[in-house]
């Protein structure tokens, strides 16, 4: 018996991972791409295994609000920086969301740090079609453990990302030798995630966590184009919720007087 088809929107690095686990799981892809109408790509296909939302972090919420009422079931988010408050005001209740902790740079084969955690009801379909290429997946049982993996990943990358901008060097070097500055915009991220999930925050088990991830790539650089980018929007939102961040802002002025 054939499979349903399975909807990519986004053909970049990472949903080119997905679409050849997919590929090799059995299931047949219909790619949209830019030039695409998400609505006449619905109107083709109404009744999908799943709908793949590849897309990068910035183009995220321009797609969730194209998405046609006959695929907000099927969706699968996989974005940096993701939450509920990206998906809850679409009317999206309950799509299926993974954490990813593989890294795909253009040119290079994917690497895994750690086990790539997911809840949702397509999350059989993706951990099968990741284990077509040996990425090693974590399936969750409640929203309330997806949600403690999706700030987890944001304090992974964010604090990487931050103390990158003063520090340069790899995850490793990171954590060896400037340690105590790790911690302190962690807990400025957690500050963060508290306000943007109104949930009350387990620190310890969040910076355990962190290290963790750091020990499945000690040699991960720490800093990345998106960067400053990331310190950006995090002071913007920090300013919204009336937060004082005060490593991540003297970062900020760091790094404009650097340029």
């Amino acid at each position: 018996m054939s499979k349903k088809p399975v909807i990519l929107i986004g053909a970049g690095e990472m949903g080119g991972v997905f679409a050849r686990g997919l590929l090799r799981a059995g299931y047949p892809l219909h790619p949209v791409t830019r030039t695409t109408s998400i609505a006449e790509a619905a109107t083709t296909t109404p009744d999908p295994e799943l709908v793949l939302v590849a897309v990068a972090e910035g183009d995220l919420h321009t797609v969730l609000a194209e998405i046609p009422s006959v695929w907000r079931d099927r969706l699968v988010l996989l974005q940096n920086e993701l939450l509920p408050r990206d998906w809850h005001p679409y009317r999206l209740e309950n799509p299926t969301v993974i954490s990813v902790w593989f890294e795909k740079k253009q040119g290079r084969e994917f690497k895994v740090i750690i086990p790539s955690p997911l809840y949702g009801p397509h999350a059989e379909t993706i951990t099968t079609a990741l284990k077509q290429l040996e990425i090693p997946t974590q399936q969750l049982s409640t929203p309330a453990a997806l949600l403690q993996q999706l700030v987890l990943k944001n304090v992974y990358i964010l604090t990487t990302n931050i103390a990158g901008l003063a520090t340069g060097g790899t995850v490793g070097e990171l954590w060896k030798n400037h340690q105590t500055l790790a911690r302190t915009i962690a807990n400025e991220v957690i500050d963060l995630q508290q306000w943007l999930t109104a949930e009350s925050l387990d620190r310890d088990s969040l910076i355990d966590g962190m290290v963790t991830a750091f020990n499945g790539d000690l040699n991960h650089n720490c800093m990345g184009r998106s960067a400053p980018a990331r310190l950006q929007r995090a002071l913007q939102l920090a300013s919204e919720a009336g937060i004082t961040l005060p490593e991540m802002t003297k970062i900020h002025h760091q790094t404009l007087s650097a340029e």
